[in-house]
């Protein structure tokens, strides 16, 4: 249910076809927590979460999981639907505990993947929803609104239904900041398979071109 990386193992190097992404990420979660004084000179608030949507594939958890070894900060990954369990309260119990563990670490990135299990509208045609999923979606708001922006701790939340989250999310203050991960395009998918094939012992001459080019909308 819960992952925990004290340190990732992935750097920039490791992510293809997310040149963008990754210049929007160190811009929004890198600099704040590694030049947190720059902030504090120019008197504004770093943003305190990052959405990342887009298909599933293209390199959400992968580039989360690399600004967190740039950063030297503990990994911390749920996956949403699993945060909903049987027993009243027992969602919002558990993300308390999740940012208790956040908070005790020197740096800490924390991402929700899957939100949209949690972090869905509310309400659908006038009806409210799942009492519990309704529960420990608040509890994810109230930790957003308790921590400063400034500090230590940045969240991460990923889905491919950006369309069906609570606009309660979304505030200022919340996930400022959203990130596209798009299917990678040629040039992409051409570095994806050079990434994937430096440990391999593979003949020097391989087309890596033609192979990207055998597999259009692959991730």
């Amino acid at each position: 249910m819960m992952t925990v990386e004290e340190k990732p193992d992935v750097t920039y190097n490791d992510v293809g076809g997310c040149k963008e992404q990754i210049e929007k990420m160190r811009e929004v979660v890198e600099l704040p927590m590694l030049h947190p004084e720059k902030f504090v000179k120019l008197g504004i608030d770093p943003p305190k979460g990052v959405l990342c949507y887009g298909p599933p594939g293209t390199g959400k958890t992968l580039l989360a999981r690399a600004v967190a070894n740039r950063t030297d900060a503990c990994f911390i990954r749920v996956i949403g639907s699993e945060l909903v369990q049987k027993y009243v309260g027992e969602g919002a119990r558990m993300v308390r505990e999740l940012f208790q563990m956040a908070r005790s670490k020197k740096a800490c990135i924390v991402f929700f993947d899957e939100v949209d299990a949690i972090g869905g509208a509310r309400f659908d045609d006038g009806v409210g929803g799942d009492n519990e999923v309704q529960r420990t979606m608040l509890e994810i708001v109230n930790q957003l609104d308790g921590f400063d922006a400034r500090g230590n701790i940045k969240v991460l939340m990923a889905t491919n239904r950006p369309d069906t989250l609570d606009p309660a999310l979304l505030r200022p203050g919340r996930l400022d900041r959203k990130v596209e991960f798009g299917l990678p395009d040629l040039e992409s998918r051409t570095q994806i398979f050079k990434i994937h094939t430096r440990t391999m012992n593979c003949e020097r001459d391989i087309r890596f071109e033609l192979l990207a080019r055998l597999c259009p909308n692959s991730t």
